[in-house]
């Protein structure tokens, strides 16, 4: 007993880039519920100015970074007289996330925005809380020999990742044989391309099961955001393409499967609230006690799983291409579907539209069998522009 309340007495220190989005704010209410264990060292948005304020003052971290230069005199004016550094900038960014006083790193920050500052915090030694999948998308080789050459964890922050992570805990790292991400089909499960071709970004945004940023939901909807999973954990788990596949739940109970080559599985389970996975890397290697809702089994008395529709939903395949294809062409779809998925929330292009350019970006951009990370940066770059002029025209 007493080792444990002196265990609990060293506060894990904890960097939150990306502060204010979905997973951000969920993060910090998990702060708030366990201040014994977590204390905030950093807090950085990209322009949400009133609300990192608002964090800021509440927690009080060492630094605060707001990526959006236009906004640092209001966030400095906001935070005047408490004592917090205040940064602005890209370069503030990777400041924010090699901190040497934090413990770990939860990367929140949505799309390839989140490559720069991961490699700054591994660089730094620093273990990370990987919410941003596209980091693992557009560099996932580059990013996974960062981490092991600093010997720094990652943990997986998805709920679908951090279900296979819990369920590989204990296992030998060539006992698996596969493993099931699970997809809740998103809002159109069962729709054809008639329907899909005159759906609107209303009915795209609004997720049966989750509460999720913009970005984020429109992938669920096109079934991009699996797509990307799927290369994200081609490198989390150092699995071959053939060794992931892809169910669709529409319960999202179970968060994702693993198979074993001894024929049994592991699946882990739970409510489909993004709380679980963010304590679980929080307190990680730790399994601490939550006041989050239970799941009762007699409230679910069904779950469901069918195959994917990679005819209807073509993201997912054009994910699974890009994963066999390797090199550059995953950071090749990630850059496309940033852009797309933008034009798509403006009205600037259909749904089904989405899926016509990134593949036509796939085709046409220069192809790097063997990226460096320059070569990410300009992949990334170039295709935005490409990506860019096939949506005006």
């Amino acid at each position: 007993m007493l080792k444990e309340k002196k265990l609990l007495a060293i506060k894990k220190n904890i960097s939150i880039l990306g502060s204010t989005g979905s997973v951000g704010t969920q993060a910090l209410e998990v702060v708030k519920a366990n201040p014994e264990r977590y204390r905030v060292t950093a807090l950085t948005a990209q322009s949400n100015d009133v609300l990192l304020i608002q964090q800021a003052r509440e927690f009080r971290p060492e630094l605060v970074v707001i990526s959006d230069e236009g906004k640092y005199e209001s966030v400095k004016e906001g935070l005047a007289g408490t004592g917090i550094k205040v940064l602005a900038g890209e370069s503030a960014l990777c400041e924010a996330a090699a901190l040497p006083v934090s413990d770990l790193v939860l990367t929140a920050v949505v799309g390839s925005a989140g490559l720069k500052p991961t490699i700054s915090a591994i660089e730094a030694g620093k273990d990370i809380g990987l919410a941003n999948k596209e980091t693992l998308v557009v560099a996932g080789e580059l990013i996974t020999e960062l981490a092991r050459k600093h010997g720094v964890k990652i943990i997986p922050v998805d709920s679908e990742h951090s279900a296979i992570f819990q369920c590989l805990v204990g296992e030998a790292s060539d006992a698996v044989e596969k493993i099931y991400l699970t997809a809740s089909g998103g809002p159109f499960r069962g729709k054809d391309r008639a329907y899909l071709a005159g759906v609107t970004k209303a009915q795209a945004l609004k997720h049966p099961n989750w509460v999720m940023g913009a970005k984020i939901t429109i992938d669920s909807a096109s079934m991009m955001n699996k797509g990307l999973e799927v290369i994200e954990a081609r490198w989390l788990f150092d699995l071959d393409v053939d060794q992931i596949d892809v169910i669709v739940h529409p319960q999202s109970i179970v968060h994702s499967i693993a198979q074993f080559k001894d024929g049994s599985m592991k699946a882990q389970m739970g409510l489909p609230d993004m709380k679980l996975p963010i304590h679980y890397a929080l307190a990680y290697p730790n399994r601490v006690e939550s006041q989050l809702p239970r799941f009762n089994f007699m409230d679910y008395p069904e779950l469901n799983f069918f195959p994917p529709d990679y005819l209807n939903f073509r993201n997912l395949d054009l994910a699974f291409r890009a994963l066999k294809k390797g090199g550059n062409m995953p950071c090749i779809i990630n850059a496309a579907n940033e852009v797309v998925v933008n034009a798509f929330l403006q009205d600037k292009v259909g749904f089904l539209e989405m899926s016509d350019i990134i593949e036509r970006c796939m085709e046409d951009m220069p192809f790097v069998g063997q990226p460096v990370l320059n070569n990410y940066l300009e992949t990334d770059h170039h295709t935005r522009i490409f990506a860019h002029q096939l949506v005006t025209k």
